[in-house]
């Protein structure tokens, strides 16, 4: 079985005998109350996915457990669970943990705790306020803070919505089967006594309606010349427009973002967009989705010559950094984003910065930049390409072989720096354990598409030049990714017509090369005798 944000398993040695651990089993519940509610299953292990056959459970083992955590936690509300017995004859129990609306969920020893992903995060003192403020935002959609009755809403936006999920093929059978009331209510645009959820009004209100929510979509579109003065601004502020009609209204206002580039391909020219189809959706709708509905602010989108930011209201959820996005999953306004996935809108499954990181490297552009605050989250991505020559490359292995969304993520990153250590590439690529990344190097080394030097934390990638020069692609020869055995015989050629040197005077002789990789062969080489030191700082050849 698969653990998510909303859903955990545990054995049921964690609740009964000597193995029984209530305590962590408490800070799970405190987790999944301080975000959105869950589940967890007890009686099915991790890795599997039924109970086991001859497994039996009590009833007063249900009881002592959800009394005990209970008396464990505080702000947590723990809904009565029953014996289920599965089909292989196996007996287990979920236990569904409600999200505490008004309170900060606690253990009772006062620790407070956030489900991010499938994973529990501490939250420190500093943290709670920005917890307080998570949790009034997790709430806007389904609160009924206008009464305004569906048949007050504007009957087109429901035809076009319901037109919407019953022609998507993400959207089940089983929903499109009910009448057009259950349909809202499933997507809690609709309260169960009838009036319209904030999210209602946000997608099915009228203008006038739309305007009462406390803070609605706004947005500013504002492009700058050269000098980064302004020179076109266009602006939604007159809440005509839904979230999917805002889109539309975006990109088909939005001109500059549709602007391309021509680059050499063999005989031909080939264009490539600046800003792609893909990210510049995915960010727009990600700004939407996203977006802290409990705080004044206004959707920035800002173009400049060489780069577009998206600025929204509201900093990454609890648990969500700059550092992360890439792995974590978070939604702040689930509904919202159900609904725009059933559209066919966004990706839905998390932030949809894996498809972004996607579509950036296939092009050979520099990953995103993210800068998050209390208040705001900024998004910029660059127009150009870092280098047409890597263009051509990711174009052919596009071409020629089939790689994964992990896969070519990574090649771009090793494409864009033609080299880079192991240890760098990690960061880039977010993870923090060697076992990770083995699956985002995947069969990138099996097909000769990369090749690695070294051991360990030693381990550099680069692209394999066999590979290119079978291709007969007409690429620039770089130093960067001079073996190390040629480096060698470069430095001692260096030397031999400028005499004795400093290392860094070495280093300023042959640029291309990274600092990093000169040190280390000179001191190999000093090591191995074939350069010796004079003085301090002086280097000189043992002998020509």
């Amino acid at each position: 079985m698969v653990e998510d944000k909303n859903k955990d398993y545990k054995s049921l040695r964690k609740v009964t005998g000597r193995t029984a651990d209530l305590k962590k089993l408490a800070e799970t519940c405190v987790c999944f109350a301080n975000a959105q509610g869950g589940e967890i299953i007890i009686g099915i292990e991790d890795k599997e996915s039924v109970p086991p056959e001859i497994q039996n459970i009590e009833q007063k083992i249900i009881n002592d457990v959800v009394k005990k955590l209970r008396g464990l936690t505080d702000g947590v509300g723990i809904v009565n669970p029953e014996i289920i017995r599965h089909e292989n004859g196996g007996e287990y129990f979920i236990l569904n943990i409600l999200p505490s609306t008004r309170t900060i969920a606690t253990t009772s020893s006062g620790k407070v705790f956030i489900r991010v992903s499938d994973n529990c995060f501490p939250v420190g003192n500093e943290e709670l306020t920005d917890l307080a403020a998570e949790k009034t935002a997790f709430q806007w959609e389904i609160v009924v803070a206008h009464k305004v009755p569906l048949h007050d809403a504007d009957q087109s936006k429901i035809e076009s919505l319901m037109y919407d999920l019953k022609t998507s093929d993400k959207v089940s059978g089983f929903i499109k089967s009910k009448e057009t009331k259950e349909v809202l209510e499933f997507y809690q645009l609709l309260s169960p006594v009838g009036y319209l959820t904030n999210l209602g009004i946000l997608w099915l209100g009228k203008p006038q309606q739309r305007a009462a929510l406390s803070y609605p979509v706004t947005v500013q579109y504002i492009v700058y010349n050269d000098r980064e003065e302004k020179i076109r601004k266009s602006d939604w502020h007159f809440h005509l427009h839904n979230p999917k009609e805002l889109l539309q209204e975006i990109e088909k206002e939005a001109v500059e973002l549709t602007y391309s580039t021509e680059l050499p391909d063999g005989l031909f020219r080939k264009r490539i967009r600046q800003y792609s189809e893909e990210v510049v959706r995915e960010l727009l709708i990600n700004a939407i989705a996203h977006k802290k509905y409990t705080i004044s602010g206004d959707i920035f989108i800002e173009v400049y010559s060489d780069r577009m930011t998206i600025t929204n209201p509201g900093g990454l959820p609890l648990g969500i950094t700059k550092n992360n996005i890439l792995h974590e999953r978070h939604r702040r306004n689930p509904h919202l984003i159900q609904l725009l996935s059933h559209l066919k809108l966004m990706e839905g499954e998390g932030s949809g910065y894996d498809l972004v990181f996607e579509k950036l490297a296939r092009d050979a552009k520099p990953l995103p930049e993210i800068e998050s605050t209390f208040t705001k989250v900024a998004v910029t991505i660059y127009s150009g390409s870092v280098n047409p020559e890597i263009v051509s490359i990711l174009d052919y292995i596009d071409k020629h072989f089939q790689l994964t969304q992990k896969e070519y993520i990574t090649l771009g990153v090793i494409a864009t720096e033609k080299k880079i250590p192991s240890t760098q590439l990690s960061g880039k690529l977010q993870l923090n354990q060697e076992d990770k990344m083995r699956s985002w190097i995947g069969t990138l080394i099996e097909k000769g598409i990369l090749i690695s030097r070294g051991i360990k934390k030693g381990t550099e990638y680069l692209l394999n030049p066999e590979l290119f020069a079978q291709a007969k692609l007409n690429i620039t020869p770089s130093l960067k990714t001079i073996e190390p055995h040629k480096l060698e015989a470069l430095i001692v050629e260096d030397i031999r017509l400028n005499g004795e040197s400093k290392l860094s005077e070495i280093q300023d002789r042959v640029p291309e090369v990274p600092r990093g990789d000169i040190q280390k062969a000179v001191y190999r080489m000093v090591e191995n005798s074939v350069l010796s030191t004079e003085g301090a700082k002086r280097i000189v050849p043992s002998t020509f």
